[in-house]
């Protein structure tokens, strides 16, 4: 970064260009020692996956999830005034408060892995612009929400589970992945919060004037989301970033949350090899997202809640995992006979 008093969205495409590896060596370690442990290879499945994953980006043969922490960032939208939602805008506000308060599913389920929460409110009486009329952030309005997630990241912690509160905002992610990755907008456009037939042709026909109104919204990712998406969407891509710079794994929540970052894998595919995404959202357009970025969820529970609710449940998978791979017995540490060759 340059020492200008706020970053400009040049200086951020730059530092995707500087992404550093994952630690080879550490992931091969725990693979070895996955090998070796009491248990027919393979039988623990997925579970055997994510430690050599997670040894890879935390740079330790093996890895811990000792210190998780969640991050929900929460911004308003324009288009919100197209009544694409089934919740009035000023939900954002009042479910800001529930998590504050400590009210909303979030908190509980932070509380049931034992992650450090934080809450990051986004100017919420400052919506983005409507997409629909021109671009919905300026390029310094752009560039200062991505900053502004980057600077949720510190050190230290072994995983970092990333969602997002704003109502709109699945309009707003179904737009930005139209721009991405084409289609027609009823390929992504899903019911939301709960909207009837009818709104769901509203969101439909708001995506549809969105990209006719931000054409160059498809020629560039960093475009696409200065054009159609969110604070808080810009946010998430920012921590992603960030968390990317500092080898902390992420865990991504549902569409939105997928659809931010989705922009860093526009720019370079490989700039989510530190990601898992959390869990296959009921949204129609979450299926189609995972496949274009090439992820499979970890889990798949019909939910479509947001707020970083399904990442917070796949950290608890990914505590598992290390309980197994850091605590069961080696066949030669057991005394148990290994497979025979």
């Amino acid at each position: 970064m340059s020492s200008q008093a706020e970053p400009s969205l040049q200086e951020i495409r730059a530092i995707i260009g500087e992404f550093p590896a994952a630690d080879a060596a550490s992931g091969a370690a725990a693979a070895e020692r996955q090998g070796q442990l009491t248990k027919p290879a393979g039988s623990l499945g997925r579970l055997e996956e994510l430690p050599v994953w997670l040894a890879r980006w935390q740079g330790r043969p093996k890895p811990t999830m000792e210190r998780p922490r969640v991050a929900v960032f929460a911004g308003n939208h324009g288009i919100a005034a197209h009544d694409v939602s089934a919740f009035p805008a000023e939900v954002t506000a009042q479910m800001v408060g529930n998590f504050i308060d400590g009210g909303a599913a979030v908190n509980q389920l932070s509380a049931w892995v034992g992650a450090d929460l934080r809450i990051y409110e986004m100017a919420l009486d400052q919506p983005t612009a409507d997409f629909t009329a021109g671009p919905a952030m300026s390029d310094e309005d752009c560039a200062r929400a991505l900053a502004y997630g980057m600077m949720s990241v510190e050190e230290g912690f072994d995983a970092m589970a990333l969602g997002e509160m704003g109502i709109a905002n699945t309009t707003s992610a179904a737009a930005l992945c139209l721009a991405l990755f084409g289609g027609e907008a009823r390929d992504w456009v899903g019911h939301g919060s709960g909207v009837d037939d009818a709104g769901l042709a509203r969101k439909v026909a708001a995506v549809e004037a969105g990209l006719a109104a931000n054409p160059e919204a498809r020629d560039d990712p960093f475009e696409a989301l200065r054009r159609l998406g969110g604070y808080e969407i810009a946010a998430i891509a920012g921590a992603v970033i960030a968390c990317r710079m500092a080898r902390i794994p992420v865990v991504l929540d549902g569409f939105a949350c997928t659809a931010a970052a989705a922009v860093l894998h526009g720019m370079a595919p490989a700039a989510l090899d530190h990601c898992l995404v959390a869990h296959r959202s009921v949204e129609p357009g979450h299926g189609r997202l995972l496949e274009a970025i090439g992820k499979r969820p970890l889990l798949e529970l019909d939910m479509r809640l947001g707020e970083a609710s399904g990442a917070v449940l796949a950290l608890g998978m990914l505590q598992a995992a290390c309980a197994c791979h850091g605590g069961m017995k080696t066949f030669a540490e057991a005394g148990v006979s290994g497979r025979e060759t």
